[in-house]
This record gives C-alpha cells, sequence and structure tokens, in this order.
C-alpha cells in the first residue's frame, strides 16, 4: 500500500476505518484539558465504559444475596467463567475446554511449570529466549533451582546474532536440535516484550516434539494482539496476563491454556484446590479431588468477581469488533507507524526500528532505538500529550491499538517525535 505523509490522508484512513466506533467504548487520559494520545496499550490498556457496570452487577449481587450470590441474581458467580471461556477461543486460538482464567500471570507460569517441567538426570534443560521479561527469568530460574539444578547450567538462552535485536527462528529451531537429548521443556514469549518481535510458535511448537520436549509460551504480549491458533499448533500450554491488549485492568486476573490432550491425563502432576474439583462435587466438602475435565482443574482458589467482571466487560467488545478485523486494522497501523518512521528519519538517521519489517514477525509494538539524548526524546512525549514507553538504554515502545488508537494519532505522534528531534 502506498502511503502519504500529511493530516488528510491519515484522516482518510480514519474515515474508511469500520471500527472506528469502538474508540469511544473505551475512557482515555486527558494531559491539559485534552484527550491524550494513548499509545501504551502494551502496558495497560484502557478502560472500557462498561467495566463499571459489570463490576456494579457483582457488587449488587453481594449486596442482595451475599453468599447466594454464586447461585442467585442476574449473573451466579458460580457459573461467571462459562460466559467468559468462549469470549476467548477465537483470541486465543483454542477450544473453550483448553481455557482457564485465573491467578496472575507468574503464578500460573509456576504452576504450569509444575506439570510440565519434571526433569530427569538426563533430562533437565530450558531453552528460553535471552532478554525474556525478568518474571519469565526469575520463574525459569527458580523452578531449577527447585529441582536441585544449576541455572548457569540448565537454562539455555537463544541469543540474537551479534549486532542485531532479533532471534531468528533458524537459530531456536537450531539450538533445539542441539539439546534435544537434554531438553524437557521450550517457553518463550508470543512477542517479545522490548523488541515487538513475534516468535514462530507454530516452528518452536514443532521442533521442541520432535526433540521429545513439551513447548510452553508466555503470551502477555500476544494475547489479543496477533492471530494465535494454539490448539492446532499443538502447544502444550501457555499463560497470558489480561492487562495490555484485552483491557482487563491493572492487575487484572490472568489467563491459561492447555492443550485438551492433556485433559484426561492423570499422571501429569499438578498443584491441586478446590476451585479446580469437578463442579458436582465441589460443594460436597469430600476429601477427594476429582478433576474438572477441562483446564480449569489447574484452578486452586474461589475466583475474584470483581476481577472477572472487569475482563468480560472488554472481551464483549472483541467479541463485537470480530477479532479478525482488529487483526487486520492493526496491522495496517503498525504498517503506516512504520511508514511515518521512516519517513522523518530518511533525512537523517536519527533512530533505528528494532521491530521487524516484516507484518509477519509484528503486532501492534513498534520499538525504536534514538540514537542521542533517548531520555530526553522520551520524557518530551508527554508534555506533548502522547503516552508512550521507556526502556534503557534507550529504547522507546509505543502501540497503537486497533480497538481506540487511530491513524491521525499516528500521524501526530510522528510530526511531534519529528519536532522534538529538530530541538537543540
Amino acid at each position: 500500500m502506498q502511503h502519504e505523509f500529511s493530516l488528510a490522508y491519515a484522516q482518510q484512513l480514519d474515515s474508511n476505518d469500520k471500527l472506528s466506533h469502538f474508540r469511544e467504548q473505551f475512557y482515555a487520559p486527558y494531559l491539559q484539558g485534552k484527550k491524550a494520545i494513548y499509545f501504551l496499550g502494551n502496558s495497560l490498556g484502557l478502560q472500557p465504559k462498561k467495566a463499571q457496570d459489570e463490576v456494579k452487577t457483582i457488587m449488587e449481587g453481594w449486596a442482595n444475596f451475599g453468599v447466594e450470590g454464586f447461585f442467585a441474581g442476574k449473573d451466579p458467580w458460580l457459573n461467571y467463567q462459562q460466559k467468559i471461556t468462549p469470549l476467548l477461543c477465537d483470541i486465543i486460538g483454542a477450544k473453550k475446554e483448553e481455557l482457564v482464567t485465573m491467578n496472575h500471570l507468574t503464578v500460573n507460569l509456576h504452576l504450569m511449570m509444575i506439570s510440565f517441567y519434571q526433569p530427569t538426570a538426563t533430562r533437565y534443560k530450558i531453552i528460553c529466549e535471552a532478554k525474556a521479561f525478568p518474571s519469565d527469568q526469575y520463574a525459569f530460574q527458580s523452578q531449577v533451582k527447585l529441582h536441585g539444578y544449576d541455572p548457569e547450567d540448565a537454562i539455555i538462552e537463544v541469543h540474537p546474532k551479534e549486532g542485531t535485536e532479533l532471534i531468528t527462528t533458524e537459530d531456536i529451531l537450531a539450538t533445539i536440535e542441539a539439546h534435544k537429548a537434554s531438553v524437557v521443556l521450550v517457553l518463550f514469549g508470543g512477542v517479545n516484550y522490548y523488541t515487538g518481535q513475534v516468535f514462530d510458535i507454530k516452528a518452536i511448537t514443532a521442533a521442541a516434539h520432535k526433540a521429545g520436549a513439551y513447548a510452553g509460551f508466555d503470551l502477555a504480549h500476544a494475547a489479543g494482539n496477533i492471530k494465535l491458533q494454539l490448539h492446532d499448533w499443538q502447544v502444550d500450554f501457555a499463560c497470558w496476563c489480561n492487562y495490555k491488549y484485552l483491557n482487563s485492568g491493572p492487575g487484572a486476573i490472568a489467563g491459561a491454556f492447555v492443550h485438551e490432550s492433556h485433559l484426561s491425563n492423570e499422571v501429569l502432576p499438578r498443584l491441586e484446590g478446590w476451585w479446580g474439583n469437578d463442579v458436582a462435587n465441589r460443594f460436597k466438602m469430600g476429601d477427594t479431588f476429582t478433576p474438572t475435565p477441562t483446564a480449569e482443574s489447574w484452578a486452586m482458589s474461589t475466583s475474584p468477581m470483581m476481577l472477572l467482571a472487569t475482563h468480560k466487560a472488554s472481551l464483549a467488545i472483541f467479541a463485537a469488533a470480530g477479532f479478525n478485523n482488529l487483526v487486520a486494522k492493526s496491522k495496517m497501523l503498525s504498517d503506516y507507524l512504520f511508514f511515518v518512521l521512516n519517513h522523518i528519519n530518511q533525512a537523517e538517521e536519527k533512530f533505528s526500528i528494532i521491530t521487524p519489517a516484516n507484518p509477519d514477525e509484528r503486532g501492534c509494538q513498534v520499538s525504536f532505538s534514538v540514537h542521542k539524548n533517548a531520555k530526553a526524546v522520551f520524557d518530551a512525549l508527554l508534555p506533548n500529550g502522547i503516552f508512550a514507553d521507556w526502556r534503557e538504554p534507550n529504547v522507546i515502545r509505543v502501540a497503537p491499538v486497533p480497538l481506540y488508537n487511530t491513524f491521525e494519532e499516528i500521524y501526530t505522534f510522528s510530526v511531534t517525535v519529528q519536532k522534538i528531534l529538530k530541538t537543540p
């Protein structure tokens, strides 16, 4: 598509956008009395306006029914999960039986690793990406040490080639092949939080299985961002948070996926709790655990209803928009962002885009490293009404998301960056 660097062109793209009205279903921050440009959906999504109504419904049920709210009222709490799970199927690419909404991301990673990281004397290694999100690294290290292994030996990181920022699929697959006799788990991000690079989940999963290992993924920056087909790709498990692209609030409840091939595996170890017990037996208070025949058998504690309510409000908007439509718009937004950034950088290169140029290897987020006075450039964005994100040593991350960002905002952002870069 041949783009133009002009306000009129950006406004024309917005006028042709059939999803533009969803923007009005979100609150947006204001700066100096003017609606800000919010490019931080990769860190914390905006609040759906219906979220407060959903929470109010839960609060009213609590007020009117007390503990009977599990069984009475407009939305009985006992079956609330069953209303959320179908809304996730298209987003995650999964059957509803393979999905559970519970806990928080790192907690879920630990729970999944209890089941899928079962090292032996010969198979004990985890293969992951270099520069994985720090909390993931802490989880990997603690799980390895819990089993008595040295992280320096047991954790194999795949690095970008020297002088580059991105990890090639070929290097990932070669690393799996090189350690095929000792790897027990391959655990990657779906999208790297720093560069915005989308990893080839299908190819990584196939290589892990060929090596005799499980394949798991942290989808914190992938869920609600890129097209996923976890069931068809035969992914063993995945975890994600819901407060980024899925707009479910700060510290939102998280999600997990377990492939159906593992759901009836009675010898697969897991930590058990009463909320994972079959609902037919849950309230009988017996001392024998009978797992729910779904991914919900990994749930342990009573669902936090207010967190589920905000999650449901956002997922309803995704369902109304259609996830495939959102992915298509996302590609258009990031493509235009690439264009305007390259346009303002062509006269004199003042930054480098480190996110892949290939649309199939990126989602909403575009990261660029500023060559001089990077922090000063970033610090000038907020006074100009733009929310973006900073990562040491010199990277600015921006994420125009299809539910509430516009092409005009991307143009305005580029003009603002151009002005800041020209400032002495």
